[in-house]
């Protein structure tokens, strides 16, 4: 399987699927990284949640993980920026992108199935355990470890199209081979020993410190945000979103280095 030709399918389908809903306004157009689902993966327990599962667990055949970033446009990025509440607008980009993230791995995974390879798709989001607060399939450490990117102070991931965005992620038998995105040099300004701290200084509720994100004071502010979304008419009522940290940012719509 050439991963070229994969790339310019998926980039193919999200240009008729957003030009066919009227919605190029939303997004740019997607990347996408492979990994061969090695051992590699075996730390995600220790790295993000003690339950996550390894991609075997989702496919015992499996050969490669494949994740995608939707990047949003600078006009969605920039109009979360103002004040202390996620905006209508990034709202209903993240209930529509929910949607996208959908169709575009149903799409690699009937792509595949067309050369033999069966797959397996993870869910875009609710695969969320509301104690922990943490998921059991995690598409940023997937995206970290198969190179699409790395992660900020905002424990976000930077990708080269920034960090405002939307990930998924699928395993499949199809041997993709590894295909990064970034190296393992870090792309924080930050990290890298230079001056920014922005996301700390704009998250409203400071759940972003240098020691991690205080999942509870980030997930109070969600909720918050949910009860504020549920009168709008156009809104899912589920809808958990604040992304502050993400908006505005020297990495949010490219890689600051």
């Amino acid at each position: 399987m050439d991963i070229n030709e994969l790339r310019k399918a998926v980039t193919e389908f999200f240009r008729k699927r957003t030009e066919r809903k009227q919605l190029q306004d939303l997004w740019r157009e997607p990347l996408l990284a492979t990994a061969e689902a090695d051992d590699r993966f075996d730390i995600l327990p220790e790295i993000a949640s003690g339950n996550h599962m390894l991609p075997r667990d989702l496919l015992k055949t499996c050969q490669s993980v494949a994740v995608f970033f939707i990047p949003f446009t600078a006009g969605v990025s920039d109009g979360n920026a103002e004040g202390k509440f996620a905006s209508d607008a990034w709202g209903l980009s993240l209930a529509l992108t929910n949607g996208l993230i959908q169709d575009i791995s149903e799409f690699i995974r009937d792509f595949l199935a067309g050369y033999g390879y069966k797959s397996e798709l993870t869910p875009a989001t609710y695969n969320f355990d509301p104690e922990s607060l943490t998921a059991r399939w995690s598409h940023k450490h997937i995206a970290y470890i198969a190179g699409l990117g790395r992660f900020g102070i905002n424990a976000q991931l930077i990708t080269p199209l920034g960090c405002a965005g939307r990930l998924g992620s699928l395993v499949t038998e199809a041997g993709l081979g590894n295909n990064p995105l970034t190296g393992e040099g870090e792309l924080c300004l930050h990290k890298t020993g230079r001056e920014c701290l922005r996301c700390m200084k704009t998250c409203p509720v400071r759940a972003v410190t240098l020691k991690g994100i205080d999942r509870r004071r980030c997930d109070k502010r969600i909720q918050v945000n949910r009860k504020r979304f549920a009168s709008e008419p156009d809104m899912p009522d589920d809808i958990e979103v604040c992304a502050k940290c993400v908006a505005g940012m020297p990495c949010s719509l490219q890689s600051p280095l």
